[in-house]
């Protein structure tokens, strides 16, 4: 190893510094020459250049004696999202690809050796030859809604990669907000905060499952996305010993209503005692004893136009206008299983309810059931949050770890940083 000394220009004392060494060369201050160079980058991306994958391939690049500098993905003129590991030498996509279609990616890493490295790949997709749309019940893009709304997702075919579909799912609200994913059954997921929404929150909520696999060889239907706000917080609380319902916007009470409800004669005429929520509202709405397996004009059959009802529950409950039992209406419960009020009073609660607004009977012997509609509520926390294909609950606040926004964002590892988008 040759050095370059630093010390007096002794050249009488030269050649002895010679025979000292390395060890004399250190004292007088030398450096090495030949230090070792620094490495050149090494850059992947995948898939490569010209193949054909399924949609469920994520886009991955790789760093080696470098980071990432930048990395842009497109597939016909729109960004694709991906995120960065915390060191910068990993990237992927955040969401499936789109079935059929072509993805360019260009990704820039800077080396050791401090020069940059570009690489380029053009690839394809493969078509979904089988796909299996979704429907949102709940709510609807730009509604105004309850603090009670769940999100209620439908699929047209059963589900069997519950996990993937639902770490395609992303919902944001700016205000914090935990909740859960809870599958139903084969076919329908749904979102429920752990408590009510705050009154006057705005959410956001994405489906990314074009390109998510629900079972094998089919793939989800088109991407969603919808925004909806939630209104005031009323929630209505209907006794029937009292024979009363009242009413309370924001903690206030606003109105008490007389009711007439089920009168319990047999269990199907007994209104169901728990927590419901506003789920449709009809102007006017026909009732018939069908659901009692009696037509109507038979014995004991009926057919009545009612105006002013909102649904609660799937086994023909509401609260609507019933100028028939007013005389009942506080003191006697007379109805079928719905909660009657005045027409004045029915049109009053029509106006101010939105759906999933929570309507709350107490005092009766029926308990409402879990999947009766939308009486999610019904369920324990704990019970609720293990329907979850992924076994968690997310928080959704504006200030949330975006691992729990979607376990598939940098590979559930949390350390989720854009670059380039």
């Amino acid at each position: 190893m040759r050095f370059r000394c630093s010390g007096p220009r002794d050249r009488g004392r030269r050649a002895v510094a010679l025979l000292v060494g390395v060890g004399a060369a250190a004292a007088a201050g030398c450096t090495a020459q030949d230090e070792p160079r620094a490495a050149a980058v090494e850059l992947t991306v995948s898939p490569r250049q010209g193949g054909t994958v399924a949609p469920d391939v994520p886009i991955a690049v790789q760093a080696r004696s470098g980071t990432i500098a930048d990395v842009s993905v497109s597939s016909g003129g729109a960004a694709v999202a991906g995120s960065l590991n915390e060191d910068r030498t990993a990237w992927r996509s955040r969401w499936a690809l789109t079935p059929g279609q072509t993805y360019t990616v260009s990704a820039t890493a800077l080396g050791e050796d401090g020069r940059s490295r570009t690489v380029r790949s053009r690839f394809a997709t493969a078509k979904a030859e089988q796909t299996n749309p979704m429907t949102l019940e709940a709510p609807a893009d730009g509604e105004t809604v309850g603090v009670g709304i769940p999100i209620v997702m439908n699929f047209e075919e059963p589900v069997k990669d519950k996990a993937e579909v639902e770490k395609a799912l992303v919902v944001r609200s700016n205000k914090p907000v935990e909740g859960a994913w809870h599958w139903v059954d084969e076919q329908q997921v749904v979102f429920r905060p752990k408590k009510y929404w705050p009154a006057h929150t705005k959410v956001s909520f994405q489906a990314h499952l074009a390109g998510v696999s629900t079972s094998k060889g089919v793939y989800g239907g088109k991407n969603q996305n919808i925004d909806f706000t939630v209104g005031d917080s009323q929630i209505s609380t209907a006794d029937e010993d009292s024979h009363k319902m009242v009413v309370k916007v924001n903690g206030k009470k606003v109105r008490t209503i007389p009711t007439s409800m089920g009168d319990g004669s047999e269990r199907r005429f007994t209104t169901t005692n728990g927590v419901h929520l506003a789920m449709q509202k009809d102007d006017p709405v026909t009732m018939t004893s069908s659901w009692m397996g009696i037509a109507p004009g038979s014995a004991g059959g009926y057919s009545l136009t009612v105006d002013d009802s909102v649904r609660i529950s799937d086994s023909g409950e509401y609260v609507h206008s019933a100028p028939w039992s007013v005389g009942s209406q506080g003191s006697s419960n007379v109805s079928h299983g719905c909660i009657n009020v005045s027409p004045s009073n029915a049109e009053w609660f029509y106006e101010m309810t939105n759906r999933g607004d929570p309507i709350i009977v107490t005092g009766t012997d029926r308990e409402l059931e879990p999947y009766n509609g939308w009486s999610y509520w019904q369920m324990d926390w704990k019970k609720w949050v293990q329907g979850s294909a992924l076994k968690r609950s997310v928080k959704t606040g504006p200030n949330a770890d975006p691992a729990t926004l979607s376990a598939q964002a940098d590979g559930g590892t949390g350390q989720e940083k854009p670059a380039g988008s």
